[in-house]
């Protein structure tokens, strides 16, 4: 089935699309009445082809192999046949790719035929991939990956297309930590079915001593140190010596281990050769806890339980950091590194080699000293701009009191004058002081007209009048953070709002309101889903999904839901048969559903009452699953007696039935897809789909319960009160039959071997 073409507004520019069959959406989109049949076609390459042509040909065909089980050949031609269906992609300048330009007399728009941009054209027998450069060919294969759809029949198709688009913003990243070996698998999926998919280009791996260090072996056993003793002893961050507000560990880059140099390596090449760039952050004066853990000499503050300060006085300093600096260097080969330089929290005058002098003269040493560094080597750095705003960080010093009444002073920021005079303006700056509570655009332009490059740090799709100000000289891109473990639950749980929003931003200026945006998020999870996870749940994979009978009569009405549909609704793919009442979690009466089959998963229609509470991993690191409220479970019991648990968290596999009514009320849920069950299919009435994947096939479920949650406390330390789960209904994807040989075919116990 097509997909429905529509209009898009960007940022004021109205541009054909098809609104959530590319994302982000291109700059110029217009529907054709004619459909390319993967069926019977080939991917055609030139002789002899380039590594990027056959690069661009392997990866179509094991996306189509991966996703849709299609396998088609990969064939070399001197000239394009007439008489096949072919898919062509490359370079403009490619020898297939110009004969096709030919043949269809295309006309183009020069920035499609530029840096980054392509061209994509879906006629009946022909798909043409047609790049400015190799950078554009592969960004018109991630929008072709996007079209590709089964019909109803089962027939494999592309509907008919004609797409021109090129990036808005040059630099397009997403900062993230480096993963654990345990999450290298996501990782890479991350890489190369997100970030390259929705045409991010640069990756700000925050390193630490997450990669094992020849030359200083004590920060790698300093740094899982660090780590246990953050977590044994359930903390998110030390505190200082007299109760000081301390910085941010970050111990879950790497999951508070390492990686070998080949891993870390390996990773790099995988992103470039997915034209992203890494650039790694070394934190440096600021957060900077990993060099110091066994080097306590160094640290500003000695007395500190971790010290997170180096002392920029101290020659030896420079020693250690250039000693790291230099070994992640020669593993990584960047362009640019990201130092830091964030949150300068270190009070004044403790440190006895720096008491007497001015903290800005030390800062602009230490950025100096690092810069002329990383310039002999032809690296060009970055850091958080933060302490370049007196707006944000005060004049000179700022005075700060703990509740023991301590008093202390905390270095304040650069004046204008020197920052526009004595910072070098090749430092690339990520300005996260956009907000307006700190200043908002007045932060940016002062940074443009002090000379600097900058792109928006910390970036969120809440953005207030982007249109408009990212038009500032010098304001390059932009990148959202992750300021949690690199995993599949920490990134789908709390970051996807964030990263997919701004993707639009960066590639496409599309700057639609709030609530449209959490609804087109919320309609790609089930595809990001499934990259991030590298599988297809049983139902996706075509397995017969029946409705599993509720108990008669439900045990509750929700009356401010009293125009919900029923009868049978389908949806991606999934059938539920809806009734009158719900069923309601109860502590005194939990409801019983009988289930008596060996079903391979079972998909739960359900909803919250109200909405519940979620914060980001990085706000509970030792325990990032009770970042999200625990609603209630359902108690799987089996035939054999065996009983099973399956959590039910806000935004991991559940939101309010309100929720398509107001999305900005919890923005999104990875695990769960929302199923409109309104009778006038309005929003005001969203169920949300959640398929549990049995780990027992072969033994039959019993029953399900529901249970509440009961005496369940957030993040905060608080007791969360009672939010009480409706169950709308229940769909069971059944064992596939097994069919016998035809009679006469041998079976496989009668083959015998040569």
């Amino acid at each position: 089935m097509q997909r429905p073409f529509i209009a898009i507004l960007v940022c004021g520019f109205l541009v054909a699309g098809a609104f959530g069959a590319v994302f982000p959406p291109p700059q110029k989109m217009q529907p054709l009445k004619e459909t390319f049949v993967l069926e019977n076609a080939s991917i055609a390459v030139p002789a002899n082809p380039t590594p990027q042509e056959i690069f661009l040909a392997r990866s179509l065909s094991a996306y189509l192999v991966d996703r849709w089980q299609v396998a088609l050949p990969t064939t070399e031609f001197t000239k394009l046949p007439s008489d096949r269906p072919l898919i062509v992609m490359g370079t403009r300048k490619g020898r297939l790719v110009s004969q096709a330009l030919g043949q269809l007399r295309l006309e183009t728009e020069p920035r499609a035929a530029g840096v980054e941009g392509y061209h994509l054209e879906v006629r009946k027998h022909l798909i043409l991939v047609a790049g400015g450069d190799e950078a554009g060919a592969f960004y018109g294969l991630q929008s072709l990956r996007q079209l590709v759809e089964k019909t109803p029949a089962g027939k494999m198709e592309v509907a008919g297309t004609s797409i021109l688009d090129w990036p808005y913003k040059p630099f397009r990243g997403v900062k993230v930590y480096l993963p654990g070996r345990d999450n290298l698998p996501f990782f890479k999926r991350f890489v190369s079915d997100f970030v390259a998919l929705y045409k991010f280009n640069k990756l700000i791996l925050e390193m630490n001593a997450g990669m094992r260090l020849d030359r200083h072996p004590e920060l790698n056993a300093g740094w899982i140190d660090l780590a246990n003793d953050l977590n044994y002893s359930r903390r998110h961050r030390p505190d200082g010596p007299k109760g000081q507000f301390t910085n941010s560990v970050h111990h879950d880059t790497a999951d508070g281990r390492m990686l070998e140099k080949a891993e870390v390596a390996d990773l790099v090449s995988f992103a470039a050769q997915h034209h992203v760039e890494v650039i790694p952050e070394i934190p440096s004066l600021t957060h900077s806890y990993y060099l110091l853990t066994r080097h306590r000499e160094l640290a500003e503050i000695k007395a500190a339980e971790w010290p997170d300060t180096y002392c920029p006085s101290n020659p030896a300093s420079y020693d250690l950091l250039f000693d790291v600096v230099d070994e992640y260097l020669e593993v990584m080969k960047p362009r640019m590194v990201h130092m830091g330089h964030d949150e300068w929290r270190m009070p004044v005058g403790v440190c006895e080699a720096c008491r007497g002098r001015d903290p800005r003269d030390l800062f602009i040493a230490d950025i100096k000293k690092i810069h002329d560094h990383l310039a002999a080597k032809g690296v060009r750095m970055a850091i958080w701009a933060d302490h370049l705003s007196e707006r944000v960080r005060g004049v000179k010093t700022q005075a700060r009191k703990v509740e023991s009444g301590f008093e202390y002073e905390t270095p304040g920021a650069l004046t204008a004058e020197q920052a526009r005079t004595q910072v070098p303006k090749d430092i690339l700056m990520f300005n996260w002081l956009w907000e307006d509570q700190v200043g908002g655009a007045k932060n940016e332009i002062d940074l443009s007209e002090w000379g600097f490059e900058q792109i928006y740090g910390n970036f969120t799709e809440k953005f207030v009048g982007y249109a408009e100000r990212s038009k500032l000289k010098g304001l390059i891109g932009g990148a959202p953070s992750a300021w949690a473990v690199s995993s599949e639950y920490s990134f789908g749980k709390d970051r996807l709002h964030n990263f997919l929003g701004t993707a639009g931003f960066l590639w496409s200026t599309h700057c639609p309101e709030l609530p449209e945006l959490y609804r087109t998020i919320q309609s790609l999870m089930p595809e990001v889903r499934r990259n991030l996870r590298g599988r297809s749940s049983p139902s996706e994979d075509g397995e017969t999904v029946v409705p599993v009978p509720l108990p008669t009569g439900g045990n509750a009405r929700l009356d401010a839901v009293a125009n919900m549909r029923t009868g049978r609704v389908q949806a991606e793919g999934k059938s539920f048969d809806l009734t009158s009442s719900l069923l309601r979690s109860s502590a005194s009466d939990p409801p019983v559903i009988p289930i008596n089959e060996d079903f391979s998963s079972l998909i739960f229609l359900h909803a919250l009452a109200k909405e519940a509470d979620n914060n980001v991993v990085d706000r509970l690191i030792y325990n990032v699953d009770d970042t999200a409220d625990l609603l209630g479970h359902y108690e799987v019991l089996y035939e054999d007696n065996l009983k099973i648990s399956i959590p039910i968290r806000y935004r991991v596999n559940i939101l309010q039935w309100q929720w398509g009514k107001s999305p900005v009320d919890g923005y999104y849920c990875y695990g769960a897809d929302a199923v409109d069950i309104s009778r006038a299919e309005d929003s005001s009435c969203s169920f949300f789909a959640y398929e549990w994947v049995n780990p027992r096939f072969g033994k039959a479920i019993k029953e399900v319960r529901l249970y509440p949650s009961k005496g369940f406390r957030n993040w905060t330390g608080k007791t969360i009160g009672e939010n009480s789960i409706w169950l709308a209904a229940i769909s069971g994807v059944r064992k596939r039959s097994f069919r016998k040989p035809a009679q006469g075919a041998l079976a496989i116990d009668d083959i015998g071997q040569n």
